[in-house]
């Protein structure tokens, strides 16, 4: 069985926390949480934490299309 890796290509790091239907690092967990804050404060959190898994995945892919892995 292999160890699923963050869902950001290029990243190594541990898997930390779920983010949609994937997994993301503590470092990008971190700032995806920041991104969602920035986005639409307190209201985003409400709205995200009563989407499903597949909703969710929308939020993260453009998250994901901000974020740039350093090596």
């Amino acid at each position: 069985m292999s160890e699923p890796s963050c869902l950001i290509g290029g990243c190594t790091n541990r898997v930390y926390a779920p983010a949609g239907t994937g997994s993301i690092c503590k470092e990008h967990f971190t700032d995806f949480v920041k991104w969602r804050r920035k986005k639409g404060g307190m209201g985003m959190f409400r709205k995200y934490n009563g989407m499903t898994m597949g909703e969710r995945d929308t939020i993260v892919e453009e998250w994901g299309k901000s974020v740039t892995v350093t090596p």
